[in-house]
């Protein structure tokens, strides 16, 4: 590490007074670290689960270690510039102590709104743990304190927690279907370059003798997070100078998208030339890509930084003499940052307590496909036996689709119905996880074309009965009209996709229905060629929503 040395001959007129040593803090100070170290761990305990079964957020798991590393070198061999206890610093204490609160009690909402593991939830308690950090920096920077110096490698250290978390659903969806699309185009663009023939359908890449799918996996977002998180660590612990900073975080982001071009482009090929990509090739170039893109940027942060130091020895510098010790420590500000790191305990604890997971376990998992008639009177039906290709992304093998047709007297048009029923146990996945999968986000990249319409929610009626209100979306692929209705229902109450992604709803979702431990989850879409006012009275639809009553619908 070469990260910020003291120069020999300072050309900023910063204070270059000597670090405080952990073995001399005073009693104030050390409660303050254990408070801070206790929030850490906390936090660390909380987001556990994302680092380890969201692929994307692997690399989280090196962020307690990343934290401790940096504030190290932070104190070591980062610029000793220390604060002054003025008014404005105690200030931004306060502000970011008061922040950190806010956000910590806003996390605990949609906690109760939703479930723990909801990335809203993530990135409220995460941005909590910076802010309380933050003031805790402040505070420890201060002159009379001298303990973390206020460089730019400890912010990093405090920061780098937000590239640990799970983006929001709608971010990801937003940003996954664009990646999906932008990496698709270009790999089309490269083949039809090379003369091979190649159509492309959404996200689906058809050669000549097999097709090849750009799922969510292979969108980019997974090594764009890593890469950003690598640029940041890099800026912080292999260069010194501002630009050389701002160009490794600037080139992580389109590093990382080229090299899954070029990865996709690769499998593409391979596929064309009869090769099975499914399996040991698809996981293998992902783990090459990643560890291929933060070595070449590892290796242009040090020949940025190895530039850099030929630049300083020909810079002429003037010496600073050094400040003098300070004698009084800054006991009030420190009582206001251990005073507000209780009350964020306070806070963690009020909520765990009142929103803790479910401890009796969901009962066992229905048979799905015995909620769809098979074989119906005037109807011919088919049953999809390919669902359990996407059991991996969806995180179920809880999964059932049946198509059914008739003839109808009025039109040479079939009439064409499509139930489609996915389950998750308590605890399974996070409410988040399922509302990230629904049409909206998943259709487009099977070729589909969202239709604008006013009024995306309607209310139904099936027999004599009225259903809890519906998602309703219209499709076309060409000519061909698709409407869509479905339903989210989660611990035996319908929720709605748009509420899930909205702060602002989650935040009413709580206050509506209170704290309550997780539930299970079921979806359910119906897909027909026909209006609603046209399939609700078939019988064989009735019968379909009197067996999902049991959940809630």
């Amino acid at each position: 590490m070469s990260s910020e040395p003291i120069p020999a001959h300072p050309t900023l007129s910063c204070h270059s007074t000597s670090i405080a040593s952990f073995a001399k803090l005073g009693t104030l100070s050390w409660l303050t670290v254990v408070l801070a170290l206790a929030l850490i761990a906390g936090v660390s305990l909380f987001l556990s689960p994302q680092w380890r079964h969201n692929p994307d957020l692997s690399h989280g798991w090196f962020t307690p270690l990343v934290f401790v590393l940096l504030i190290h070198e932070a104190r070591t061999r980062g610029t000793q510039r220390f604060l002054s206890a003025s008014k404005c610093a105690v200030g931004a204490v306060t502000a970011s102590l008061l922040a950190g609160l806010l956000l910590l009690f806003v996390g605990g909402l949609y906690m109760a709104a939703l479930d723990w593991t909801h990335a809203l939830v993530a990135l409220m308690v995460t941005s909590a743990l910076c802010a309380l950090l933050a003031a805790t920096w402040i505070i420890f920077s201060l002159k009379s304190v001298r303990l973390v110096p206020f460089n730019w490698i400890a912010a990093v250290a405090i920061f780098i927690w937000l590239l640990s978390i799970p983006l929001p659903p709608g971010t990801y969806a937003t940003l996954t279907q664009t990646l999906q699309a932008g990496v698709t185009r270009v790999v089309i663009g490269l083949l039809h370059f090379l003369g091979i023939a190649a159509v492309r359908h959404g996200n689906i890449i058809q050669l000549t003798t097999v097709s090849v799918g750009v799922e969510e996996a292979c969108s980019g977002v997974r090594s764009l997070l890593s890469c950003i998180y690598a640029g940041f660590f890099f800026s912080a612990a292999l260069v010194r100078r501002p630009w050389s900073r701002v160009w490794i975080i600037a080139l992580a982001a389109p590093l990382a998208i080229v090299m899954n071009i070029l990865r996709s482009f690769t499998l593409t090929l391979l596929a064309h030339n009869g090769v099975s990509i499914s399996g040991a090739w698809h996981d293998v170039t992902g783990f090459a890509i990643l560890g291929i893109t933060a070595a070449l940027l590892a290796l242009l942060a040090l020949k940025l930084e190895h530039s850099s130091d030929g630049m300083a020895k020909n810079t002429n510098q003037v010496a600073i003499p050094k400040t003098s010790e300070p004698s009084q420590p800054a006991r009030g500000p420190q009582r206001l940052v251990a005073g507000g790191m209780v009350l964020a305990i306070a806070i963690a604890l009020f909520f765990i307590l009142n929103t803790r997971p479910a401890s009796i376990p969901s009962r066992p998992p229905p048979d799905l496909a015995t909620l769809l008639p098979t074989n119906y009177a005037g109807w011919e039906s088919s049953a999809s036996d390919d669902l359990y290709r996407f059991s991996e992304q969806l995180q179920t093998k809880h999964l059932a689709q049946t198509t059914y047709q008739r003839k109808t007297a009025n039109s040479a048009t079939p009439l064409v119905l499509t139930v489609y029923l996915a389950y998750w146990p308590t605890g399974q996945v996070p409410v988040s996880s399922v509302a990230s999968h629904t049409p909206d986000a998943c259709w487009p990249g099977s070729g589909w074309s969202a239709k604008p319409q006013p009024d995306l929610r309607t209310q139904l009626t099936i027999g004599q009965r009225q259903l809890d209100l519906a998602e309703y979306r219209q499709f076309t692929q060409g000519d061909y009209l698709q409407h869509v209705w479905y339903w989210h229902i989660y611990d035996g109450r319908v929720i709605h996709p748009e509420g899930v992604r909205s702060p602002r709803q989650l935040l009413l979702m709580a206050f509506k229905y209170g704290f309550h431990r997780d539930g299970e989850q079921l979806f359910v879409r119906v897909s027909s060629n026909q209006p609603w006012d046209t399939i609700a009275h078939e019988p064989l639809l009735q019968e379909i929503f009197a067996r999902l009553t049991q959940f809630g619908l």
